[in-house]
């Protein structure tokens, strides 16, 4: 009988790039060309992003709003009925940058796994409070697991957004470039939102397929305006103001076109915070003071429409309407009052741990949302991060002296409270094109403070 031949060691590359080059004959079989095209380059954006880390950053920034979502299955749950499970570009670009990260800790053992920030804990503990809260909700039949393991892990990928980019960042030049980045990219979103006003419909971002958010896209350029106007409160050179101005100007355009009244409550806190943090308060008086006069005459009519059906409908216009007081609210402000009142009531059931994640129906305000599907525990971690997160920003803000960086700071910080006013009427904290621009500028605001210098080099903390 004929003995199988032993396979030699140097044979194994060999037989791994033929394994691979016939799954991928395979695969190209199967698909057809657009597909087949679109498969090749991302997959060359993902080799190249493997090969280049500052690529990979880059990348990641541009595709966070800009990126395609494909579905690719629908998730069974109470609280995400009908939807689908999506992946999109910055998902991938992740998982790479990932991978590369735990390569580079194989080869430089010095590098560590994460390094130490003051929002490590946090962090560390909201994770653990939703991932507790959830595998108690999938011991007691009210989280199918799949699911909700799958909708945690996102969370997770918010933060990893922020432990990648306080990982990879060293100066501060490279901070001010990812900034940038960003910025631009937010022009190319405004844009789009603006090019989408003539068509009457409310505007979303790119790529949110046939139903856009448009609540997503106002509370993302609440975040954006925010740190454009503390950016150009502090910015000296004229060019650089003058562009500042402009893409401010451009983004309550597109925010306009929203119609997202959640993020109509959430510009005006973020203008109150300015003035109140801001030390150039007489120019921010000035502005929003001529904003305000002049807002009969330029604000669009769909504005005032939108803004004054909430309390303009009399009773018994529609069903489901709350009142308050004399005043009638629309439809959709009264779900929103009678689905916090319903998920505070059921909370009561099981006060500790909630119902874990995807394990109670849908609730579009965020408080109340953190509530019910992990309870008071998680609650408390989540307060607690939101806490520390604000009195970090808070002392790097006062003690930055750059003008750039103290700009991005207040700018933060305005946008910060606009997101907490905007989680009143929305899942602000868990939305994807919200969390990572956030995760993203929180990180850099960290590698600002942790490098003194703009070109020198700091140790990991």
């Amino acid at each position: 009988m004929r003995t199988i031949e032993r396979v030699e060691p140097h044979h194994l590359p060999f037989l791994l790039l033929s394994a691979m080059a016939l799954a991928v004959a395979f695969a190209i079989v199967q698909m057809t060309p657009a597909h087949a095209a679109m498969a090749f380059t991302l997959a060359g954006l993902c080799i190249a992003a493997l090969l280049s880390t500052p690529f990979a950053l880059y990348l990641l920034i541009f595709s966070m709003l800009l990126s395609p979502e494909l579905v690719i299955g629908q998730m069974a749950g109470k609280s995400m009925i009908d939807r689908g499970m999506t992946l999109r570009l910055d998902d991938m670009l992740l998982l790479v940058i990932g991978l590369s990260w735990l390569v580079k800790m194989a080869v430089y053992k010095e590098l560590g796994v994460v390094f130490k920030t003051p929002l490590n804990r946090p962090i560390l503990l909201y994770l653990a409070a939703c991932i507790v809260s959830t595998l108690v909700g999938i011991l007691f039949g009210r989280v199918r697991p799949v699911t909700g393991l799958l909708y945690t892990m996102k969370y997770f990928e918010y933060f990893f957004i922020y432990f990648m980019v306080v990982n990879h960042l060293q100066t501060r030049n490279e901070a001010k470039r990812y900034l940038i980045a960003a910025l631009i990219t937010c022009c190319i979103v405004s844009l789009y939102a603006i090019a989408q006003i003539p068509s009457g419909v409310r505007a979303s971002a790119p790529f949110e397929g046939e139903v856009g958010e448009p609540n997503t896209l106002g509370g993302y350029l609440v975040l954006m305006f925010s740190l454009t106007a503390g950016l150009w409160l502090f910015v000296k050179e004229t060019r650089i103001k003058f562009m500042l101005g402009v893409l401010g100007v451009l983004m309550l355009v597109a925010l306009s076109a929203t119609l997202s009244r959640s993020s109509y409550l959430a510009l005006g806190a973020t203008m109150a915070a300015l003035m109140i943090f801001s030390r150039r308060r007489a120019v921010l008086v000035l502005g929003v003071a001529l904003l305000i006069s002049l807002s009969p005459f330029i604000v669009p009519e769909r504005v005032k429409h939108r803004v004054g059906e909430t309390f303009a409908r009399q009773p018994g216009e529609e069903q489901g309407q709350v009142q308050m007081g004399r005043v009638m609210l629309d439809t959709s402000t009264s779900a929103r009052l009678i689905s916090w009142k319903t998920s505070t009531q059921d909370w009561l059931r099981h006060p500790l741990f909630g119902y874990g994640v995807t394990g109670y129906g849908f609730i579009d305000a965020q408080y109340f949302k953190v509530l019910v599907d992990t309870g008071a525990v998680g609650m408390m971690a989540f307060v607690y991060l939101l806490y520390s997160l604000w009195s970090k920003v808070m002392a790097a803000y006062r003690t930055l002296t750059a003008s750039w960086t103290q700009g991005l700071a207040l700018g933060f910080l305005a946008g910060y409270i606009g997101l907490l006013v905007h989680a009143i009427g929305a899942n602000t904290f868990i939305i994807v094109r919200i969390m990572e621009p956030f995760w993203l500028i929180v990180g850099l605001i960290v590698v600002i403070v942790s490098h003194p210098g703009s070109e020198e080099r700091a140790a990991p903390a």
